[in-house]
């Protein structure tokens, strides 16, 4: 068996071109352009990079980029008097402040001062709290992307057991209550997890998340299962690669995403769809 590869790329495509389409067709009928303000602290270049690509997928589908970048330097205090501005501002409709932030910096608090309705990573308590009662509105990016693949594809959730590895806030924990909601068993594993091959193998659906290069083996996964590589790592020759042996795992999985062009651009895809819902589009 040779895995079949799931193109988020194209799939991201797709919904940025339905997402274009929506804001003329609002516009057109008189609505404001949605309106998204990304906040960059610091000189992380991986992050310059992100909000550049975010700022660009804004630009491409109409939506309004408000841009701000702002030292290492610059005190927490300054930081939530500007996030209470753009709280203020209604030509915005969401806010994205990039991580990770600099060390003296309490992102929790940070991020908590983002008015709900316009978290559109889905990092607020009050999101993440909707999600796990079942009634999410601003979900996620990365969870939910995920989600849409796996829907893509047709895979069936009810009766199997979903296995994430991984329990940041960011990802693994969000992720499993979307696998909840979507009706799947599931197990999160972490650094505290012994045995890690032993989940592995009983997994239908495998999520990893770890941010490890190659931690999960190929032989580890079970046979015709679905595996989706959250993970992005960056090796010292400069090659990009997930937390799973793809070569491996691919002989043993029915479908599997590349790194990249498999969870990454749905990341970005949701960041927008979040931004059309803060909308009210």
């Amino acid at each position: 068996m040779t895995a079949q590869l799931i193109d988020g790329k194209a799939i991201a495509t797709e919904l940025r071109l339905d997402f274009s389409k929506t804001i003329r067709d609002k516009v057109s009928q008189g609505f404001r352009r949605p309106g998204l303000a990304v906040i960059l602290v610091g000189e992380n270049p991986a992050s310059r990079l992100y909000v550049r690509s975010k700022r660009q997928a804004c630009e491409e589908v109409g939506i309004k980029s408000f841009y701000h970048e702002l030292p290492s330097s610059v005190t927490e205090h300054a930081l939530i008097s500007l996030i209470h501005q753009l709280n203020e501002n209604v030509e915005v409709d969401g806010i994205l402040l990039q991580s990770p932030l600099p060390k003296h910096m309490n992102a929790d608090h940070l991020f908590e001062a983002i008015q709900p309705q316009k978290d559109v990573d889905g990092f607020h308590p009050y999101n993440l709290g909707r999600l796990a009662q079942r009634r999410p509105l601003l979900r996620p990016c990365t969870p939910y992307g995920v989600m849409i693949l796996l829907h893509h594809i047709h895979q069936k959730f009810k009766g199997c057991h979903a296995v994430v590895v991984g329990a940041s806030n960011i990802v693994g924990r969000p992720m499993a209550l979307e696998l909840l909601i979507a009706g799947a068993t599931v197990t999160v594993c972490h650094r505290f997890t012994h045995d890690l091959p032993s989940y592995i193998k009983q997994a239908d659906i495998l999520i990893a998340a770890a941010g490890k290069p190659h931690l999960v083996k190929g032989e580890w996964i079970k046979e015709g299962a679905t595996v989706i590589d959250v993970g992005q790592n960056r090796l010292p020759d400069g090659t990009l690669v997930g937390d799973v042996e793809f070569e491996t795992a691919q002989e043993k999985a029915a479908w599997i995403t590349p790194v990249p062009g498999g969870v990454g651009p749905m990341t970005v895809a949701v960041l927008l769809r979040n931004t059309l819902i803060a909308a009210g589009y």
